[in-house]
């Protein structure tokens, strides 16, 4: 028997020395970082295009590039009245490459109960600008002072139609505030969601709306052109130089102010050594004078807080508006009962449920093992899978269209006749949107076709 012979050294050679080295290029490129940042950062601003948040997030992007030397990317990630955007901001990588612009819904949206996040789901990196509401109505409107549109609303038998930011949000927070300041009942204003201001002056300039509330510069531009006029500004002074002929609310008589504001966070375990270099870098970004000198041809009132200082604010705005939002003045504009979580919440105890009482019954057992059947688990598992796509697709899709599909899936694959499949989900899914969204008004995905 021939025995081969062991391989020498030289045959080695070949294969074990660059395989040798590229594992050492491997360990030593894994063992060094690159210094923070080295890659594009996204900036999350939760509302849309064109209005002011986005506009003021646009300006930080660009500066903060210079001064980094890394992209900046602007995201608009809008919905929720502000959820999303602040959702996605609070739980993204605590890396320092997701910024959020923070706006004042964060102090608001929790007590709403539409989520669970809140100011101390942010680590506080700069306030940049404090906005106090406006008032703007048509150029041709009949109403020139606030007096005469107070006698049209408390004279017109039809409500006044409002919109300039989410229902719920700060504009409209604002004007259901001067109704309960004139003695009406905020309940009668009719406010109409909207993704921002740009959107809200579009449908006030087609007629489609009564008026607009929100901060003068994001009506700079309709302004400007002669196209709306401004009622009043709901600040204890008025706003100068570049809005002086723009009279208080309390000017006009009516003891009434509420604004809002723009910061940047991220999320609150982005570690310190990360937030060391955002911070001076985005204070030289505010205080530079090309950023105040476009605060200032906008007609943003520019401010600055570092993060401590931020924090502070935080945390009072967030005491105010708490006890703002559930005074008895205010519960006409609640149009939510219960949150958004609510749904999800229900639904998860009623699948333990159902599951629980699966298993005591044995229906998932087999009678001779007593251990769970092949079948029960395939369609258990089934179960979840379809709970998992709702959760994705109940968004984009809407409600009544991502339940209705999945629901009659759902019973085709246990089994269940068609016509029997059909007929059970066109009575449950209506049954149970109406039961949430109409009965304890939680706000539920209405998706591209409003459903």
């Amino acid at each position: 028997m021939s025995r081969r012979a062991p391989a020498s050294p030289e045959g080695k050679g070949p294969l074990v020395w660059p395989l040798a080295g590229l594992l050492l290029l491997t360990v030593l490129g894994c063992s060094s970082q690159g210094s923070f940042p080295d890659r594009p950062i996204f900036l999350l601003c939760p509302w849309g295009a064109g209005g002011g948040t986005d506009r003021v997030s646009r300006q930080v992007a660009a500066l903060l590039e210079q001064d980094l030397g890394v992209n900046v990317n602007v995201i608009n990630a809008t919905g929720g009245q502000g959820v999303t955007g602040h959702s996605r901001g609070a739980l993204a990588r605590p890396d320092g490459y997701t910024m959020t612009m923070m706006t004042v819904e964060l102090n608001m949206l929790h007590w709403r109960g539409l989520t669970t996040v809140g100011p101390e789901s942010f680590a506080p990196i700069v306030l940049l600008n404090r906005d106090a509401a406006a008032l703007f109505v048509r150029a041709d409107a009949p109403w020139t002072t606030l007096e005469e549109l107070e006698e049209h609303i408390k004279t017109s038998p039809e409500p006044l139609k409002a919109s300039g930011t989410a229902q719920g949000g700060i504009w409209h927070l604002a004007l259901a505030g001067w109704y309960a300041a004139m003695g009406e009942d905020p309940g009668r204003l009719r406010w109409l969601s909207s993704q921002g201001a740009a959107s809200s002056m579009t449908e006030l300039l087609a007629g489609t709306i009564d008026v607009v509330c929100c901060s003068l510069p994001e009506a700079t531009v309709q302004m400007s052109s002669g196209k709306v006029r401004c009622l009043g500004v709901m600040s204890p002074e008025r706003v100068t130089p570049r809005f002086p002929d723009v009279p208080t609310f309390e000017e006009q008589g009516y003891d009434w102010s509420l604004g809002g504001w723009r910061g940047i966070g991220v999320p609150r375990d982005t570690p310190q050594e990360i937030r060391d270099v955002l911070v001076p870098a985005l204070e030289r970004v505010v205080r530079s004078a090309e950023f105040q000198d476009f605060m200032g041809r906008q007609g943003f009132d520019w401010r600055y807080e570092g993060p401590d200082p931020f924090r502070a604010s935080l945390d009072r705005a967030d005491e105010s508006l708490g006890t703002l939002i559930r005074s008895d003045a205010f519960e006409a504009i609640r149009t939510t009962r219960f949150g958004a979580m609510v749904y999800p919440t229900v639904l998860g105890v009623a699948c333990a449920g159902v599951l629980a009482g699966l298993l005591l019954t044995g229906t998932l057992r087999r009678e001779e093992t007593r251990r769970p059947s092949r079948n029960g688990w395939i369609h258990f598992l089934e179960g979840i899978g379809f709970i998992v796509l709702f959760i994705l697709l109940v968004r984009p899709v809407g409600f009544v269209l991502t339940a209705g599909i999945l629901l009659g899936l759902f019973f085709w694959r246990l089994g269940v006749t068609p016509w029997r499949a059909v007929a059970t989900t066109a009575i449950l899914v209506p049954a149970t949107y109406l039961l949430f969204h109409a009965l304890l008004r939680v706000d539920l995905p209405r998706g591209l076709l409003g459903w």
